[in-house]
């Protein structure tokens, strides 16, 4: 049942929605939250709610013992740091800026980066992917909530600074005035979606 939609600093009411859903779609949807964390899908499975995609969802809380969750999880992705980075499948990126409670992660979607502004040669998703080039990225983790694995690049305070800088003045002017307001970030995360091919299993 999804009830309500949630945002940042209150909560809008909506109109009850009752939807059906297999039991593969419910995990799909709390291991987005937990990860493949067994004691965490066991809870909420009980405690019957989730918060995904902004909205609530509310069933009739259910017990399932660790060895069915377990078998369930296995239709999941694992972390695979064995896959290779290749710039060409990034389809997002997350600009990381400050750290601890004050950390935050700007999302830069490929399709919106790409856009060129008139009478520029390169587009801004260029510019931001250079880091990718300049220094190696490291492999971080499979992420359920992108259904993506992730990488990341650590960036120098300068690098950063001049990076964001010519990114915005390549972009478009919604993003651009995203990008001027930013903090030079401390790393970049690299998103790139799983596929069958990869040799890990997929959701279902």
């Amino acid at each position: 049942m999804r009830f309500t939609e949630e945002d940042a600093g209150y909560v809008t009411v909506r109109p009850v929605v009752k939807q059906t859903f297999r039991l593969a779609e419910l995990a799909g949807m709390v291991v987005s939250v937990t990860g493949k964390n067994v004691a965490r899908v066991r809870q909420i499975f009980g405690a019957g709610t989730v918060v995904y995609n902004g909205y609530r969802y509310w069933w009739q809380g259910f017990v399932a013992n660790e060895e069915e969750i377990s078998g369930l999880l296995t239709a999941f992705p694992d972390d695979d740091p064995a896959l290779p980075f290749d710039p060409a499948q990034v389809t997002s990126l997350s600009l990381e800026i400050g750290g601890g409670t004050q950390l935050s992660l700007i999302r830069v979607a490929r399709e919106e980066a790409k856009a060129k502004r008139l009478f520029r040669k390169g587009s801004a998703w260029e510019i931001l992917l250079t880091a990718a080039r300049d220094s190696a990225p490291r492999y971080e983790r499979y992420s359920h909530a992108e259904r993506a694995d992730v990488y990341r690049v650590q960036i120098s305070f300068e690098a950063a600074a001049a990076l964001l800088k010519q990114a915005a003045t390549a972009s478009r002017r919604g993003l651009r005035k995203r990008l001027t307001a930013l903090e030079p970030p401390a790393a970049i995360l690299l998103f790139i979606p799983r596929t069958k091919s990869s040799g890990a299993a997929t959701r279902p």
